[in-house]
């Protein structure tokens, strides 16, 4: 099977307070950080945008990997925020961290599941032999209309996974996927920002789709959720995996080392990424880790992880939720406006 043989993070140090933003739109500050569980969330600065997140995210993971970049023969960047509608952001990725040219490349759009699938591809190609090492990466720089109930969460962030066949920290034991056509999330061309299902968001969307990969990746590799040490749930907020964790039996504390959206915002394709990497930066050597990812539109990508050794990352996912610095509503809008363009 296939080894993560090292991961990196990146997550802008700009922050806004939720409370800041429902104030702006004459909104109760208390009731919204109630019903999402957020305090403050991840703003991309003048010159971080989807692009300069993923290339950081991946020189952490060379740089915790230690490996000859040269190796890495394939490279998935997912995202739904890319800079270009025609230009690879993984090409790019790749002449940065010393890759290219002799690999491929791809960009994937599955609402916030694209990382995952990156990962599923990264598996195939290192366990048929046709590559040594490859890249798979979640990052975002979420828009969501000014006012609008994503305000609240979309933030910006990533993470890099570098995938091998074997001596990595952990092992990459099985994978399972749930996909169908639910329109609970979707943004046309040209449009700038993205809408809302409504009823469909809940429980035909992310709830039966997290729900349902979570027990087939169980029946498939015949485990239960108790053989499990640490769970990690796409989190677009603290709402969502809460209760879906609720529903499948798992005890608060399973899900907790992961759940890092509080502090940093829904980073959209980079949420379970960043949850994973949280929790491998602590894991102890022999402990499981189930993940199980989600994409509106709709899919979930679930993993079983075995852990192999302590990662002893020098960019744990810690000191990025930590280093901050706040904006206020206005220099938040002028951000945003930039991304826009």
């Amino acid at each position: 099977m296939s080894d993560i043989l090292g991961y990196g993070a990146y997550i802008p140090k700009n922050r806004i307070k939720i409370r800041k933003i429902a104030k702006v739109w004459g909104k109760n500050p208390e009731l919204i950080e109630q019903k999402l569980g957020l305090e403050e969330k991840a703003v991309p600065d003048q010159d971080e945008d989807t692009i300069t997140i993923a290339t950081q995210a991946a020189r952490n993971a060379v740089k915790h990997a230690d490996i000859n970049p040269q190796k890495i023969g394939a490279i998935y960047t997912g995202s739904e925020s890319h800079p270009y509608a025609v230009k690879p952001t993984s090409a790019t990725v790749g002449e940065a961290i010393g890759a290219t040219p002799e690999m491929t490349a791809a960009d994937y759009e599955f609402a916030c599941k694209a990382g995952t699938a990156g990962m599923q591809n990264c598996m195939a190609l290192v366990e048929s032999g046709k590559i040594d090492y490859g890249m798979a990466i979640g990052a975002d720089t979420a828009q969501s209309k000014p006012g609008g109930a994503l305000e609240y969460a979309a933030a910006a962030g990533g993470a890099a996974y570098i995938i091998g066949e074997k001596d990595g920290i952990a092992e990459i034991e099985d994978t399972y996927s749930f996909t169908t056509d639910t329109p609970d999330f979707w943004r046309r061309k040209e449009q700038p920002y993205p809408e809302h299902g409504g009823r469909f968001t809940g429980k035909p969307a992310y709830f039966r789709h997290v729900i349902n990969a979570t027990k087939g990746l169980l029946k498939k590799t015949n485990q239960e959720l108790e053989n499990f040490d640490h769970i990690v749930f796409h989190q677009p907020n603290t709402k969502f995996p809460t209760k879906a964790a609720k529903k499948l039996g798992i005890p608060k504390e399973k899900i907790e080392k992961g759940l890092i959206v509080r502090k940093v915002g829904n980073t959209y394709s980079g949420a379970t990424l960043l949850g994973l990497a949280s929790v491998l930066d602590d894991a102890e050597p022999g402990e499981k880790i189930l993940v199980t990812s989600f994409g509106s539109g709709a899919g979930s990508d679930s993993f079983s992880i075995k852990v192999k050794k302590h990662a002893n990352n020098p960019r744990p996912v810690k000191k990025f939720v930590e280093r901050k610095k706040y904006v206020n509503y206005g220099e938040y809008t002028k951000l945003a406006r930039k991304l826009k363009r």
